[in-house]
């Protein structure tokens, strides 16, 4: 592709590595793309945080389809990752270690099975005080990581699939698919509790949005060799 191309328009499949910020993947390619066709300045966005712990599909806008990244942002998502059963983090994930220990001797395959039709439809979610969303002009993580504990508003989020696909406890396999807004931190948080017990997020990867899939994404990698191919 050409500087005009990226410059007119295009949205990327990336598969974001663990570890890294949406962030730190946004900065990365913009930095590619200007150093490739040395360009001073092209805007480069995402349609969707991934948090760190997490990996999978994050759809990059470049140039005039940055403004379509609301579009993006607003279609139905889907997720796999691993729940552990008996033990909560502040965080919800693993960003934070445990602070509670739970009962899982009572937890059974069909406990599991029944428990998520808890979870199916409307449901109200609280949002983890270790997230980005802004309070007071504050990010919440910032509260928490000072120590500060807020009030956070429930809201109204769709899970319109929920399973378990392996069980090995005190693990737990999942696919969600679910709608913006949907917080698989909480999720896990609030399945420990509706199971008796404790639950924390401990592997999460994005695998479609809408239409898009993380098996057509590319490793930021491989992104890198194909603009400099592609471009020579």
């Amino acid at each position: 592709m050409t500087e005009e191309d990226y410059k007119n328009g295009q949205v990327l499949l990336i598969d974001k590595p663990l570890t890294w910020t949406s962030f730190q993947v946004v900065n990365k390619l913009r930095w590619e793309i200007k150093q490739q066709f040395n360009i001073k300045k092209i805007k480069v966005g995402h349609a969707g945080t991934l948090d760190p712990l997490a990996t999978g599909l994050l759809i990059i806008c470049t140039g005039k389809q940055t403004k379509e990244i609301a579009t993006y942002q607003g279609q139905i998502k889907e997720y796999t990752g691993t729940f552990t059963l008996g033990a909560t983090t502040p965080s919800y994930d693993l960003e934070t270690a445990i602070d509670e220990t739970f009962a899982t001797e009572h937890i059974t395959e069909e406990l599991l099975q029944e428990t998520t039709k808890e979870f199916i439809g409307e449901i109200q979610q609280k949002p983890p005080i270790f997230s980005a969303i802004k309070k007071e002009g504050k990010r919440l993580y910032e509260l928490a990581r000072k120590g500060e504990t807020t009030e956070i508003k429930a809201r109204t989020v769709t899970i319109s699939e929920f399973e378990i696909t392996k069980i090995n406890l005190p693990e737990v396999t999942f696919r969600v698919v679910c709608s913006k807004g949907t917080y698989i931190r909480s999720l896990a948080f609030d399945f420990g509790k509706a199971l008796n017990s404790g639950a924390h997020l401990s592997e999460l990867r994005r695998t479609k949005i809408g239409n898009y899939a993380v098996d057509n994404a590319l490793s930021v990698e491989d992104f890198i060799e194909n603009l400099k191919e592609t471009s020579n």
